[in-house]
């Protein structure tokens, strides 16, 4: 069993171990240690991938490993007031959105247990082809191998649920690093797992630094698939690095939302108002950057304002906090620097309370400006007017990021406009582009990624098709 949620070791080959050096993980809102962890580098990881491709030579049966995910899935279900404290802890999450994510993580496991009952290959129609008569073909789905995952801090439960979840309903065995500033939930995961009765090497969970860590999972060619979420920077990196393996990327976006003038602007308003700023915009796709057709402009700042200088900033433990901190002090003070650096106008924040940025919304920032172009990830949105819809579309699309857009607006031609139009993996029509529920295909172009997340769509990336062909008597 693994030791109290205040130290916690590396979980490897089934085996809850210590190495003599410690990560302190401390909040992000008082500086307070939440905990330390046991910390890894190479000669850990190679044990790890050692466990996990010693694993896979024994198959786990579909039904198995179904029966383990929707363990997981009621033991997140019973212990969820736990786990959301544990991820305000240690990611400074405000309590009422770590409740949401508690709840997602239990419905990825659930999404991806099904998955593992109905993954199947396809039928090949042969006699559709001269050349396949009396002929029988089908698919089979088979796993890729060990998946080697990397994790970010912003959802250190759920986004680690993406990883784990579905790679196991593949029956691939997993080498898991989760961000060092936010390990304790995927530790929490791992014992989880062990107690809903994973087999040894299964699951291997290390923390420590990247670049050891990383160095293993991308020379040990054991390691058939990496599955990285982070920034763009270092995920396209690590896919040149690792060449002959299946790297699967999802990065990050500068979010633009559109409001059309036929838009209901109450809602729209609101709908910034909570997105931008939820998490205190530490996530791919909070919204970043409004583009308001003008006739609407002046009404649609009108009503935002007011919403966002509403939201209460503080202590992510109380019921009632809707912004907390940032995850570091190197965070705050970029974000800083990048508000102070704007050619657009202040509307509101911009500036500290105690150590939390204030909500901040930036009207008609030049396109080159950091806040414009590239990822905040800060609590800050901006607001330019535009002179039609097709303005918007190109301002949206003018950055080198691709995974979510939005587009509010009653017209259907507007809507349908902007689908065929933004060049984004996900389109919202009259919601936020930060929506996402976990059983979507979620994943962007260009920059922001390659691939799609999900567990339907992710299992069967980490798995490979195989062709029997059968001669009929």
């Amino acid at each position: 069993m693994a030791t109290t949620a205040a130290e916690r070791k590396l979980f490897v080959g089934g085996e809850w171990i210590e190495t003599g050096d410690w990560v302190e993980v401390r909040s992000p809102y008082s500086g307070d240690s939440v905990g330390r962890v046991a910390k890894a580098g190479a000669e850990e990881t190679r044990r790890a991938v050692d466990a996990a491709h010693r694993a896979m030579q024994e198959r786990l049966p579909a039904h198995k490993r179904a029966e383990i995910l929707v363990r997981v899935a009621g033991a997140l279900g019973r212990r969820h007031e736990e786990v959301a404290r544990l991820i305000s802890d240690e990611a400074g999450k405000p309590l009422k959105a770590a409740r949401v994510e508690a709840a997602r993580a239990m419905s990825t496991y659930t999404f991806a247990a099904v998955e593992a009952r109905k993954l199947a290959g396809d039928m090949v129609p042969m006699d559709a082809a001269q050349a396949g008569e009396g002929k029988l073909a089908f698919t089979l789905r088979r796993p890729i191998g060990v998946v080697g995952a990397i994790s970010p801090f912003n959802f250190p439960l759920n986004l680690v649920a993406h990883k784990i979840a579905p790679a196991l309903a593949a029956g691939c065995a997993v080498v898991l690093k989760p961000a060092s500033q936010t390990p304790m939930c995927a530790l929490l995961l791992a014992e989880l797992e062990e107690e809903a009765g994973l087999p040894p090497g299964w699951l291997n969970v290390v923390v420590g630094p990247a670049s050891e860590i990383g160095d293993v999972l991308v020379d040990d060619e054991r390691v058939k698939l990496i599955t990285f979420t982070g920034s763009s920077e270092i995920g396209w990196n690590l896919k040149e690095r690792a060449a002959k393996k299946r790297v699967n990327l999802e990065l990050g976006n500068a979010t633009p939302l559109i409001v059309a003038a036929d838009a209901d602007l109450e809602t729209a308003a609101a709908k910034v108002s909570q997105n931008a700023f939820a998490f205190a915009g530490q996530s791919c796709i909070s919204v970043q950057r409004v583009y308001v057709e003008r006739r609407a402009y002046d009404e649609f700042v009108d009503r935002l304002i007011p919403l966002v200088e509403a939201l209460k900033v503080g202590d992510p433990a109380d019921e009632d906090t809707d912004v907390g901190p940032v995850i570091d002090e190197d965070a705050r003070v970029r974000i800083l620097d990048w508000i102070k650096a704007t050619s657009g106008d202040l509307l509101t924040g911009g500036e500290l309370e105690g150590e939390l940025i204030r909500p901040t919304v930036i009207a008609n920032p030049g396109r080159d400006d950091d806040v414009s172009c590239q990822e905040v990830f800060g609590p800050v949105c901006t607001v330019t007017a535009v002179g039609s819809l097709d303005e918007a579309i190109e301002l949206a699309n003018g950055t080198r990021y691709g995974l979510q857009a939005g587009i509010f607006t009653t017209s259907l031609d507007s809507a349908l406009r902007a689908a065929q139009g933004l060049e984004f993996g996900g389109i919202t029509v009259n919601e936020a582009p930060t929506f996402r529920s976990d059983q979507m295909p979620y994943g962007g172009v260009k920059d922001s990624g390659n691939t799609r997340e999900g567990p339907h769509y992710a299992v069967r990336e980490m798995t490979e098709e195989r062709l029997v062909v059968v001669e009929l008597p």
